[in-house]
């Protein structure tokens, strides 16, 4: 029987993966990537030749059965993502629910992950939070801002950088214009940065500055 690993990777910064990561992708028979073409980067950057196959969103469905057979016959993998770990707001729930549901060793490599430096560094209470990753585009979307807006614990998002008005937009409108929130954007980057205050001095910032990146939006829960 083989076994799966799942194997965070850095979200900007390649010197944020761990040592026994390094050797994990080294060791094992084949990499499950988001895109190779992104993951190839890093592992010419380490000097890493184990063999790729793409494992995303749009062919995880087509791809996990013949997978899972393979790790059966005794091959071991390592699935990633493009940055963070795997599962989390990315393709690799339907694949280690497949090995847990078959047997098959699952094992969960610590490491780099978006929304704890960005909780973190916000300011706001930490000790009780809820992570929401991205909300829904349309359907259902003021149905869960409404149920959010009475949470009371800090609520994590994931964004996009040309949703990101929209989405402080919203926040003003159901959660109030003097909750709290940090943005954070590129983080681990040469432009990393986090800017504080009140939605709606948040949502003027970036109305006169458009942000670029990856962003992860922390709002402070009701009180």
């Amino acid at each position: 029987m083989g076994k799966l690993y799942i194997v965070p990777t850095p979200i900007g910064n390649l010197e944020d993966i761990t040592l026994r990561a390094l050797r994990i992708l080294k060791e094992v028979d084949l990499i499950l990537a988001e895109d190779t073409r992104t993951s190839g980067k890093l592992l010419h950057h380490y000097s890493i030749g184990t063999p790729m196959q793409s494992h995303h969103m749009h062919n995880e469905h087509k791809t996990v059965d013949a997978l899972v057979k393979r790790m059966q016959a005794g091959e071991t993998m390592a699935l990633i993502s493009d940055a963070g770990t795997p599962a989390i707001s990315d393709p690799g729930f339907l694949l280690t629910r497949a090995c847990v549901e078959n047997g098959i060793e699952v094992d969960c490599l610590p490491g780099a992950t978006a929304f704890v430096p960005a909780l973190v560094n916000s300011g706001l209470p930490n000790d009780k939070f809820i992570f929401e990753g991205f909300l829904p585009v349309k359907k259902g979307r003021q149905t869960r801002l409404l149920l959010l807006a009475e949470e009371t614990r800090t609520i994590i998002f994931y964004e996009s950088p040309h949703k990101l008005i929209k989405t402080l937009t919203n926040i003003v409108e159901y959660f109030g214009s003097e909750r709290p929130v940090s943005v954070s954007r590129e983080l681990t980057k040469m432009y990393e940065e986090t800017v504080r205050g009140t939605a709606t001095e948040v949502l003027a910032h970036y109305t006169n500055k458009p942000p670029k990146g990856e962003i992860v939006i922390v709002v402070g829960g009701k009180n």
